[in-house]
């Protein structure tokens, strides 16, 4: 393995950056890509700090994307190995201090081909785990210049076999979308509860209501999860009967159109039962994360990639439950997200002793590398 991608890759490690603050992770990516294999050009700040590094050939053709994460999480790491994170409370617990290493570790491949036409884009995202990132690049005028005929992408997946490759259909991810509820009452002593609105028993009625909402079987096709996150009413003042509280959730579905009827009995629930308590409400929905729907073709040059390379293929009955913000690529482009196992022994995803592992960079570059050739080959044969 080339010792420079693991260098780079244990670099980003140690300084990590939260979504919208990658200026540096940019520059360090920029500089890696210039010092080893210069593209035509770079497009900077593209919906954000995201980086854009652009090999472009002589003759118009395909353009294939590939597509990675800029961002790391606000998670103290308890790993104490020589690249452990350098800044407090902020570490990769996610993997894409080593999706990054694979995407750039792609140039030393490009450098020995010989195409003649089309481009390949090498796509560094911003802010993907606020689910905004991918958004805000799609939207990026500069971006849709490249019109890109694929884009494809990966994640690393602990608990799956070391380089096995997991493919979902129809989609990768789930569609996620949190909302907090505000409830406003009247305050009033605690003795004389009656002179007062107190939310309590209706924040009780609507999680109820909303626990009746989850179809948690994965295999149907109206899956879904309403988890509720945070809660809070009033303070530890006993003489005080509150008149305010908030409920926090996350809900998660295959779909969008299953995701707007969950919405729809959301608002029913809490629109009924705030009347027949005399509350005000609000509600603020953020964090949106479309469901990352695959191309089927190009989830076929996945399996045909890495069967010819020899990698265990792992067929999932349904997509993964957590978010992913390349939905919003999905919902413009031809294109395929697949996992990459990361080791039946490897820690969870965001938790504290999370690291990548190294010895599936490799693995990325060449799954990615046999995509692009697949891509380009597909154009020749039309």
């Amino acid at each position: 393995m080339n010792a420079a991608i693991v260098n780079l890759r244990k670099e980003l490690h140690q300084h990590p950056e939260l979504s919208g603050e990658e200026s540096n992770t940019a520059q360090r990516i920029k500089h890696f890509i210039t010092t080893h294999h210069a593209p035509t050009r770079f497009i900077n700040n593209v919906g954000g700090h995201g980086l854009v590094a652009v090999y472009e050939y002589a003759n118009p053709g395909t353009s294939v994307t590939i597509r990675c994460e800029l961002d790391a999480l606000p998670i103290v790491e308890s790993n104490t190995f020589s690249h452990q994170s350098h800044v407090g409370g902020i570490s990769h617990k996610c993997g894409h201090d080593g999706h990054m290493a694979i995407v750039a570790g792609l140039i030393f491949w490009i450098k020995k081909q010989n195409f003649t036409s089309g481009k390949i884009v090498l796509l560094f995202q911003p802010a993907e785990e606020t689910g905004k990132g991918a958004y805000e690049v799609m939207n990026d005028e500069r971006f849709k210049a490249l019109h890109s005929d694929y884009i494809f992408a990966l994640h690393n997946i602990p608990g799956q076999p070391l380089h096995s490759i997991i493919t979902t259909l129809p989609g990768f991810s789930a569609e996620v979308q949190s909302f907090a509820l505000y409830l406003k009452g009247k305050e009033s002593h605690a003795a004389e509860p009656e002179h007062g609105i107190n939310p309590a028993t209706a924040m009780a009625q609507i999680v109820n209501a909303i626990s009746q909402l989850n179809v948690p079987e994965p295999t149907k096709d109206d899956f879904a999860i309403l988890t509720p996150v945070h809660i809070t009413m009033g303070e530890k003042a006993y003489g005080i009967s509150p008149g305010k509280g908030e409920l926090h959730y996350t809900l998660r579905t295959w779909n969008g159109d299953i995701m707007n009827k969950v919405k729809q009995h959301l608002h029913e629930v809490i629109t009924t039962t705030c009347r027949s308590h005399n509350l005000e409400y609000t509600i603020d929905w953020f964090e949106y994360f479309p469901a990352s729907i695959n191309d089927p073709l190009s989830v076929e040059y996945i399996k045909e990639v890495a069967q010819a390379s020899g990698y265990q293929i792992v067929e999932r009955p349904y997509p993964f439950k957590f978010g992913e913000d390349f939905g919003w690529f999905s919902k413009e482009y031809n294109t395929a997200m697949f996992g990459l196992g990361a080791g039946t022994h490897s820690p969870a995803l965001h938790h504290a002793d999370y690291d990548f592992p190294n010895e599936i960079i490799e693995t990325g570059i060449k799954m990615f590398a046999a995509l692009i050739e697949r891509a380009m080959a597909n154009a020749e044969e039309q």
